[in-house]
């Protein structure tokens, strides 16, 4: 089976922590800075200095969002993508157990129709596998 979307939904969900800690981390340089009892040029220059660094951080907590939401789309598509296999799957299933239904129920000897004779002869992909999305099989 492919993607593991509940360890790849707590990543997702890192990410979103993080995002809001470096922004949290950046309001509190910014509010350290500005309760700092110094003045002067030097006090200004340093303030400034901190306002720009802080800017940096919450760039940095937009990119930990933007990774979070691409993670997260990301993982919707494998959940539909695993799902149109498991459909997929249980679908091809059903059609190869009712040809051998069929073809037991026909006797020993009788020849099964194309259809059944293709269903009866299909090899599964492994269960999960992203093969079974290509599979074609009458009835499928």
């Amino acid at each position: 089976m492919y993607g593991d979307t509940a360890a790849g939904r707590k990543r997702v969900a890192q990410l979103r922590e993080q995002s809001g800690d470096i922004r949290a981390l950046a309001a509190r340089l910014v509010s350290q800075s500005e309760a700092v009892p110094w003045h002067g040029k030097a006090a200004d220059a340093m303030r400034e200095r901190i306002k720009e660094r802080a800017g940096h951080l919450r760039a940095a907590a937009a990119h930990h969002e933007t990774a979070a939401d691409s993670l997260a789309r990301h993982l919707a598509e494998v959940d539909t993508l695993k799902e149109a296999i498991d459909v997929r799957a249980h679908k091809a299933t059903t059609l190869v157990e009712d040809a051998r239904t069929r073809a037991s129920e026909a006797g020993e000897g009788a020849t099964p129709d194309e259809t059944d004779a293709a269903l009866l002869a299909f090899d599964p992909p492994p269960a999960g596998h992203k093969d079974w999305l290509t599979v074609t099989l009458p009835g499928l």
